[in-house]
């Protein structure tokens, strides 16, 4: 991971690799910036004052080692971005996010520009991340009852997939049912209007295009006597019954004279054929005015009366419904609809049934869900209780319990993680109960078991070790280990407890000028390590008791 211009890190990239690496420094040299970056990757909100003073943007770049098949390269792809694959049925996933000192930011995903919820889309399928906010949501019932389900495995999801399915099926049919039982009289008013309406319109029985054609025939009656003056007169200088020359006569005389010669040229025998067709042509637009004459002469006054008194009807639809056309697509909804309406009292005998059903099918499926929690919050307690005596709380003891609680999406049960210290004491929630050191070490458990069962790529831990020291430090360490054996371990620590047992220890270390470069952020070994760690211990990188129990402490990280 590549951080620029973060907080007080100008410039710094880190070797991160694989197991457990323990990120150290002095206060305030910026190691929780790796956090706050690898937030940032994560899709979470963007802050512009984590901006280093005087740049203009920050910027954070990270890869991923990903199988090169599954839900993370899918989802990748669907944002327009690729992975590049490195063998083994792996892949490597670029990913990045700037944001500048004006607030605004910009993500990539594989190589493309994406919304920063992409990044927020892939997080759960790459990282866990803990830091003393993670702590706090340990103290929440969801955080609680999530963490029961993780370790619940396949028969607490399932048993929850079962219940999810019958509480949306009951949850749609008993809103369905409550808005037919309240919205009674409103739906009744409705089917009355609708009724009203429906027979209106099948009275008027409008045609489509009617209200159109009505208006073209309107105005052609309106206008009858003009009308039949243009076409006597047209009719007249085509064909005129009294002799007179007419346009179809003078044409037919122009043709005879021109087709008695016209085989002697060619020319003329074209000319002839175009006098011909306008002689054709105008006999039948003659034969066509006596046509229009005839229907003219049987429309009257009494035909103009009934197409104003029809056009009225349709203009009253209208009004009522926007437009005829409007009023005829209600026609062919309606009646469906005004069925629907009718049948309401049916429908909710019929619905009431179902809902029953649906109930009884939820009642089972909130039961099997209880019954595999319980389970599983047996086993999970005993497992947590076994870590907790392994993390320096010997007479601890944890349960988990599932007690009934108000129907919801995710089930009928409260989860609580209850804590006893020591015996005799009560078990007390952890979310009142339990001191920082403690709760620490509670959540640090949860995530060693449930990874057992669970495994997540990748794990970050902001100060995992608050509240806590000695013998308890070095079984966090320990069990920070553990956990590197089956996930990737990043853990930000101020105890050489802690430090001892990574594989890979890095440090951030402050310049002179107060920045963070490339160079100072290093990979420890040998004798950095040990003075790094002697200073962890009591402040001081060359003393030489705190470099022998340094020594001692490596030792201990090694041979576990």
């Amino acid at each position: 991971m590549r951080l620029k211009d973060l907080g007080v890190i100008a410039d710094a990239t880190l070797p991160i690799g694989r197991g457990f690496t323990a990120i150290t420094g002095e206060t305030g040299a910026g190691k929780t910036m790796v956090v706050t970056g690898l937030g940032l990757l994560l899709g979470q909100r963007a802050d512009s004052g984590a901006v280093r003073s005087g740049a203009a943007q920050a910027a954070v770049e990270g890869v991923w080692i990903v199988p090169e098949d599954g839900p993370v390269v899918e989802r990748v792809r669907e944002a327009g971005g690729d992975v590049e694959p490195v063998g083994d049925g792996a892949a490597e996933l670029y990913l990045g996010r700037t944001v500048s000192s004006e607030g605004r930011g910009r993500a990539t995903v594989g190589g493309r520009t994406a919304p920063a919820g992409v990044l927020a889309d892939l997080a759960d399928d790459l990282v866990v991340v803990h830091g003393q906010s993670d702590q706090l949501r340990l103290r929440s019932a969801s955080a609680q009852r999530d963490a029961l389900d993780r370790f619940g495995g396949e028969a607490v999801a399932s048993a929850r997939s079962r219940y999810r399915a019958a509480w949306d099926e009951w949850r749609a049919l008993d809103a369905e049912l409550t808005t037919l039982t309240t919205d009674r009289d409103d739906r009744a008013r409705e089917a009355a209007q609708l009724r009203a309406a429906i027979a209106e319109i099948e009275a008027a029985a409008p045609l489509p295009g009617e209200d159109e054609e009505l208006a073209r025939r309107a105005e052609r009656l309106a206008n009858a006597e003009e009308l039949r003056v243009a076409a006597v007169t047209a009719h007249a200088a085509l064909s005129n019954d009294d002799g007179s020359p007419d346009v179809v006569t003078l044409l037919a005389e122009a043709r005879r004279a021109l087709e008695r010669i016209a085989g002697s040229d060619d020319a003329l025998a074209a000319i002839a054929e175009t006098v011909a067709d306008l002689g054709y042509r105008a006999t039948d637009a003659s034969v066509a005015l006596s046509g229009y004459l005839a229907d003219l002469d049987e429309s009257g006054p009494h035909e103009l009366a009934a197409v104003d008194e029809r056009r009225g009807v349709l203009a009253g639809l209208a009004r009522t419904h926007g437009s005829v056309d409007a009023a005829i697509a209600l026609l062919e909804t309606g009646s469906a609809r005004l069925v629907e309406l009718d049948d309401d009292g049916d429908r909710i005998e019929r619905l009431g049934v179902r809902r029953d059903e649906a109930t009884a099918a939820l009642d089972a499926a909130a039961d099997a869900l209880t019954a595999a929690r319980r389970e599983a919050a047996a086993r999970l307690g005993a497992a947590v209780t076994e870590e907790l005596h392994a993390l320096a709380l010997p007479d601890a003891a944890l349960t988990v319990e599932v007690a009934p609680a108000a129907p919801a999406g995710h089930g009928r049960d409260e989860v609580s993680i209850l804590l006893a210290p020591h015996p005799g004491a009560d078990p007390r929630p952890v979310s009142r109960g339990a001191s920082g050191g403690e709760l620490s070490r509670v959540m640090l458990a949860i995530e060693v078991v449930i990874a057992g069962v669970d495994p997540v790529p990748t794990f970050v831990f902001d100060e995992v070790d608050a509240g806590i020291g000695g013998a308890a430090a070095i079984e966090v360490g320990r069990r920070l280990a553990r956990l590197a054996e089956s996930s990737q371990v990043i853990a930000v620590t101020h105890l050489a407890q802690v430090a001892a047992f990574a594989g890979n220890h890095l440090t951030v270390v402050k310049g002179n000028d107060g920045a963070v470069t490339a160079s100072s952020v290093r990979r420890l070994d040998g004798a950095e390590r040990e003075a790094e760690m002697a200073r962890l211990l009591s402040g001081l990188s060359d003393s030489e008791a705190a470099l022998t129990h340094a020594r001692e402490l490596l030792e201990t990280g090694r041979s576990r």
